[in-house]
């Protein structure tokens, strides 16, 4: 085939379907595997969609940057025979070849980035011209390794593909206008798409919102939505049907590039390749339209909390464990309490420790509701995925909420995993950038929500404390809510945040009183991300209940006042629920702190 954005300007580029749902692999293999096992195999899949009417194939190595990223021996034989393969089948139909990397995981020790270059760079070395980056939940990593492979391959075709639900956002949080236009914005990618995940009407719709733009389009989508049984899962869209919805988006201008993904057979492409011969040939203009990369004004919508402390004026937030029972009375009234002693915001703690405790989203909405007060409820990306994740933010703006606090949230005790899973779907920085991403121009939200996170004034490398909290302010969020100040080292880490974040982002300094010497070493001990100097431990020793409460407050005074200069705030912790105690802290920090700076 001569080059593809030449044949783009005649004509819709077809691709082929799903090499990994239509090939039979043997259970419990990788189908890249059969490059090596089973190249006839391999052949025969890539023959019959070519035979299908299919203009450009994929190579069978769509798992090879996980297999890079793991280390596994080997990898690169895969990739070699892959492209070889599909390669000559392609030569043999005039047909291209385009170098398949699925999604490669992303870590510190090896960073997505990394992976995506290696492999990539190894089919350029090979003699490959054209890749296709798919089935995407971010573009992490991505434009780095394009850039590598254009200073390979200077003439090189990249394609990247995103897998969207139905709603547009993919299964990390990120809405797929967002990455359209980053991949518009970068200059260096040749098209942009969706594949996987929806099916073609659904994927329809989501295309016609990305028409437009710069990039040509390419839509894959599966057959249909899977029917899993114990033994397979099958897709049960007709060929008909599937060929039906993406010719439409052809016949429109809307698509340039089309295939298929998971489910979808040679009898699919065949379809497809049928309804685009029918239509009249349409060619791309001159100057495509640019797809609109407007950033939506933000809206006023701020509560009385983020009203005071977007003035300037020093806020307390204080925390208070939402019940483990069923009964709300007691909690409703603590909150009144802490309420009328001059508390600006309540947080509650979303399942702390891995415990279950009433969810702390409810809780926030029943008081907000109740009490007027503005409320902070805390939110994992343990225990819930996306659906679960955008459904409760959904609950919770309607109910007047407009903050959360976004956290990774603590692991479940190894001794429980086996009877109880832990759901991580994402981290707390793709989390603050899915919250966001909700409000805006045709998004669920009119307005955003305000997302804080977690500061560890206590990690043991508080350099890279520090630089994750740049990048979660990166990904949307406002401020952050720190651990307890309960050491000169948490001081001078706090000084340095300040420092090194400055004013753009806000700071609420964990207080929390230390009640009995059995309490700080428990703390020092058995809580992640606390830490008590030995100093304070000692002070508590031989105290009872009362001269513990006096000594905490005289402890918890002492180090606000230590981190008033670096702080927006404070953000208090209720020990054993011991609300009389807060109010106290409330009253002298009002008078005996902040009316003192």
């Amino acid at each position: 085939m001569d080059d593809i954005r030449a044949f783009l300007s005649r004509k819709p580029l077809l691709f082929d379907g799903g090499m990994g749902t239509y090939y039979k692999a043997v259970p419990g293999a990788d189908c890249e595997q059969a490059n090596l096992t089973d190249p006839a195999g391999v052949r025969k899949v890539h023959a019959e969609y070519l035979a299908a009417g299919a203009d450009a194939i994929k190579t069978n190595t769509f798992g090879l940057p996980r297999l890079a990223a793991g280390h596994v021996p080997g990898w690169e034989k895969l990739a070699d025979a892959g492209w070889k393969l599909a390669a000559e089948a392609a030569a043999e139909a005039g047909a291209a070849v385009f170098a398949d990397l699925g999604p490669a995981p992303d870590t510190e020790a090896v960073p997505a980035a990394q992976v995506y270059t290696a492999v990539a760079e190894r089919f350029a070395a090979l003699g490959a011209k054209n890749f296709l980056f798919e089935t995407l939940s971010s573009d992490v990593g991505i434009l780095e390794a394009v850039r590598a492979v254009k200073a390979q391959v200077p003439e090189a075709f990249v394609l990247v593909s995103f897998a969207v639900l139905p709603d547009g956002y993919t299964r990390e949080g990120v809405y797929c206008k967002d990455l359209v236009r980053r991949m518009t914005e970068s200059g260096c990618v040749d098209a942009v798409g969706l594949n996987c995940v929806s099916a073609p009407g659904a994927m329809r719709t989501l295309a016609r919102g990305l028409a437009g733009g710069a990039l040509p389009l390419s839509v894959m989508p599966n057959a249909g939505y899977p029917v899993v049984t114990r033994t397979q899962v099958r897709y049960q869209g007709k060929p008909e049907y599937f060929a039906r919805e993406l010719s439409g988006l052809a016949a429109e201008g809307a698509v340039r590039i089309l295939g298929g993904c998971c489910g979808t057979t040679p009898a699919h492409i065949a379809a497809l390749r049928a309804a685009l011969d029918a239509l009249p040939e349409r060619k791309l203009s001159a100057e495509p339209a640019k797809l609109s990369t407007t950033e939506v004004k933000p809206v006023e919508n701020e509560d009385a909390f983020l009203c005071k402390l977007n003035a300037g004026e020093k806020v307390i937030a204080i925390e208070l464990d939402s019940p483990r029972n069923a009964d709300l009375t007691g909690y409703l009234e603590g909150a009144r309490k802490l309420q009328a002693a001059g508390a600006d915001l309540l947080t509650i703690a979303d399942c702390p420790i891995a415990q279950a405790r009433m969810d702390s989203s409810l809780v926030a909405c029943r008081v907000h509701r109740e009490l007027g007060m503005c409320t902070l409820p805390h939110m994992t990306c343990r225990d819930r995925n996306l659906n679960a994740t955008k459904a409760l933010l959904l609950g919770l703006y309607a109910d007047g909420v407009r903050e959360v606090l976004a956290i990774t949230g603590d692991p479940i005790p190894t001794a429980e995993r086996d009877e109880v899973k832990n759901v991580y779907q994402f981290n707390s920085r793709k989390l603050a950038q899915y919250i966001v991403s909700l409000a805006g121009e045709d998004r669920e939200m009119p307005t955003p929500m305000t997302v804080f996170g977690a500061l560890n004034l206590n990690a043991r490398n508080f350099d890279v404390e520090l630089r994750r909290a740049g990048e979660k302010l990166e990904n949307g969020m406002s401020g952050f809510l720190t651990q307890p100040v309960l050491s000169e080292q948490a001081v001078e880490n706090l000084r340095r945040t300040r420092e090194t974040l400055g004013s753009r982002a806000k700071i609420l300094a964990g207080i929390m009183p230390v009640v009995s010497q059995r309490n700080a070493i428990f703390m020092e001990n058995e809580i992640n991300g606390i830490h008590v100097d030995e100093e304070i431990i000692q002070k508590f020793a031989g105290l009872d209940r009362t001269g513990g409460e006096e000594l905490g407050l005289a402890i918890s005074l002492e180090m606000a006042r230590k981190a008033l200069p670096y702080a927006d705030g404070f953000y208090l912790m209720t020990p054993f629920n011991r609300v009389a105690l807060m109010e106290r802290l409330i009253a002298q920090l009002r008078t005996e702190v902040l009316q003192e700076s």
